[in-house]
């Protein structure tokens, strides 16, 4: 038994299990004179393992904008075309300009009057001064030229107010890039009525330099992550957790590594999950807005066991494996699974360190039955112990 516990390690086996009749329920022995058989078995050590666990995001970029008309007319040029990438400043479209330079200049001409009437003004109150001094004019005279005065100086303000809401009108004629970023739609075409009303956008602008993965984590996995982390706080946490890796559509993994930065702050009560945000350098544009993948979070377990999902068996909601004890004989004890790695369950409970399971050929065999330990190579090589 000594020479098995140092040979036998951890195969990633391939066993079906058969069904939930898999361990005899009463004690026993082997029959007389029957051999015992020979099944692959495993020693039991503890280790640290890493489990990647995936959820299905949904990528957006770092800024997305709405390119909008803020004045009404005929599209007059389209700049840009659908996947451009455009810098801050830079042309897209541009309106029909000529109403609203026309209404620049209306209101530039009506700002000049409205001076020339202040001045009139201004001249009337100097030359009723000294007459008010010297007492040939009554104060009556003069009041009413100072709110002369002050009614033309506010005619100029209002003058001034609209002739730059005009040239302001007249700059909105020519829509540029509020960012750095990809061209998305282009719904409309040269020619076609666009206002600052319409419900629908004229494209959508994107800066991708970064994107952003959002993905959803359930209640269970979130208390996961609580515990897994350290830091008093989820800001903390966050700043903490290892770099997270983006899957592809396509199952590839995307080079460079992100962050989780950010966590909603409430659960959604029609999924019980919460979403999360991770975000990624994306300096070459391969990623863009409206692209799917899976963030894979790292969760790391200390000092568990671990076991082959094909060596154990579920029975009435409860998982089991076949212990090898004193004399060989075996017998059947319930472990407390908690996450799973590749073909491994992840156990804390039931098993300890040092102890040996049958990883095959058990499907009909009673608690109490002694067997002759081999390890997996040996059980293949002689074609035993193949079969649950």
């Amino acid at each position: 038994m000594k020479d098995i516990r140092k040979r036998v390690g951890m195969p990633a086996l391939h066993v079906a299990m058969l069904s939930i009749f898999l361990f005899g329920c009463g004690g026993g022995s082997n029959a007389p004179g029957a051999p015992a058989p020979s099944l692959p078995v495993m020693e039991i050590e503890r280790s640290s393992p890493v489990v990647q666990r995936e959820y299905s995001s949904l990528i957006e970029g770092v800024v997305t904008v709405e390119v909008r008309p803020q004045v009404d007319g005929t599209l007059q040029e389209i700049a840009v075309d659908e996947g451009d990438y455009v810098r801050r400043g830079q042309l897209l479209f541009a309106i029909d300009e000529r109403i609203y330079r026309e209404e620049l200049r209306s209101a530039e001409a009506r700002l000049q009057a409205a001076r020339a009437a202040l001045a009139v003004a201004d001249i009337e109150v100097e030359k009723l001064t000294p007459l008010v001094k010297n007492k040939v004019v009554s104060r009556i005279r003069m009041k009413e030229a100072e709110a002369r005065r002050r009614s033309a100086k506010a005619d100029v303000e209002q003058a001034a107010a609209a002739r730059e809401k005009a040239r302001i009108n007249l700059g909105y004629t020519r829509i540029t890039a509020p960012v750095d970023g990809y061209i998305g739609d282009i719904a409309f075409r040269i020619g076609s009525l666009v206002g600052a009303n319409q419900p629908e956008q004229l494209t959508t602008l994107t800066d991708v330099h970064e994107v952003r993965a959002y993905f959803s984590m359930s209640e269970v996995d979130f208390v996961r992550f609580k515990q897994q982390y350290p830091g008093s706080s989820i800001e903390e946490k966050l700043a903490l957790m290892p770099p997270v890796t983006l899957l592809l559509a396509d199952g590839s993994r995307y080079p460079l590594k992100g962050r989780l930065d950010a966590v909603s702050g409430q659960f959604d009560r029609s999924t019980a999950s919460v979403t999360f945000r991770a975000t990624f350098p994306n300096p070459d544009g391969v990623l863009r807005s409206g692209n799917t993948g899976k963030v894979s979070v790292p969760y790391r377990y200390e000092n568990v066991v671990q076991v082959p999902q094909a060596s154990t068996a579920d029975l009435q909601d409860r998982i089991f494996v076949v212990k090898v004890g004193e004399g060989n004989a075996v017998s059947r004890i319930p472990i407390t699974v908690i996450d799973r790695n590749n073909l491994n369950y992840i156990v804390r409970g039931g098993l300890e360190e040092g102890d040996m399971i049958v990883l095959s050929g058990f499907s009909r065999l009673p608690d109490g039955t002694v067997i002759s330990p081999r390890t997996p190579e040996e059980a293949e090589g002689s074609g035993e112990g193949k079969q649950n």
